[in-house]
């Protein structure tokens, strides 16, 4: 009740700042839910490993900078390796599971998810970690509202990427192939695409995705092998309540998970602060079962 007080006390200067700060994070979290939106839209795959291929770009990422690199050359190197990084995983796992029923996908994924944190607590240790990027903190109104430049800059780099994948999913022959297989994957096939490499590029992409999403979020929060859960459940929250092959609703999603979960941070408390996703993820689960039953009623 403190903190409710304090955010209507000092409004609008504080709700101004979470209001900014939820949007800045908000379209990263964007990111990371396309990617889900895209494997699961095309292959019918619910990725739980989702948040872990975002801390593994994380990772990437801060292990450049040990080398002198700047995590922004690390960025496209980030996406790279996670590109391959996915394929792989395709090929290894992924191409047994697609066709399958939800458990057998979930159960697929979520091992791989366990591997991976398991790997990287191996290779980087359980301590939490921070990329610095050697950007400054800007304040206005005597230091009330302050603005990292590292958030702008992501927020900038989140929307050109975002730009670079509506690009390509429309103008390219390969996203091109990608919708077709979304829409109809038997007719892809008939048409002479080849759906089983339709399947391996899109599971690539969205690993290159996160990982990007992993590079912003390390310079921003902190990164450590067993957080992938968190970011897990947020892309599940931002693809199930945007729907699926829905940009326009995916960014909007990921922007109000964003400034939902800075408000619940705030008043609740940062430890609190991920209850803030868990909840959203129930509501939003409970709406769309009620969307789906006054629809059938609707049909009837």
């Amino acid at each position: 009740m403190d903190n409710i007080s304090l955010l209507v006390q000092t409004a609008p200067v504080l709700n101004f700042q979470l209001l900014l700060d939820g949007l800045l994070i908000g379209a990263i979290f964007a990111l990371a839910g396309y990617g889900l939106a895209l494997v699961w839209g095309v292959m019918n795959v619910k990725n739980l490993a989702q948040g872990d291929f975002v801390m593994m770009g994380g990772y990437i990422a801060w292990f450049m900078t040990s080398f002198g690199i700047h995590p922004f050359v690390g960025l496209p190197i980030a996406i790279v390796l996670m590109f391959g990084f996915g394929w792989a995983m395709y090929l290894l796992i992924i191409r047994h599971v697609i066709g399958r029923d939800l458990f057998t996908s979930l159960l697929a994924t979520f091992g791989l998810a366990l591997v991976i944190q398991q790997l990287l607590n191996l290779a980087f240790g359980p301590e939490v970690q921070v990329v610095e990027s050697g950007f400054k903190i800007r304040s206005a109104l005597d230091g009330m509202l302050t603005v990292a430049d590292i958030k702008l800059v992501a927020l900038l780099l989140a929307a050109v990427l975002a730009i670079m994948i509506v690009l390509f999913m429309k103008r390219s022959r390969m996203g091109q192939a990608i919708r077709a297989t979304a829409q109809d994957p038997r007719a892809a096939r008939v048409m002479g695409i080849d759906t089983e490499n339709v399947y391996a590029f899109t599971y690539a992409l969205n690993a290159a995705i996160c990982g990007a999403a992993g590079v912003l979020i390390s310079m921003i929060w902190v990164i450590q092998p067993f957080f992938g859960i968190s970011y897990s459940i947020r892309a599940f929250v931002i693809v199930t309540a945007a729907g699926l092959g829905n940009l326009p609703g995916v960014i909007l999603a990921g922007l109000g998970l964003g400034v939902v979960e800075q408000y619940g941070g705030f008043i609740l408390g940062a430890e609190l602060q991920q209850f803030t996703v868990l909840a959203m993820l129930l509501l939003v689960l409970i709406w769309r079962q009620l969307e789906q039953k006054r629809h059938r009623q609707a049909l009837q």
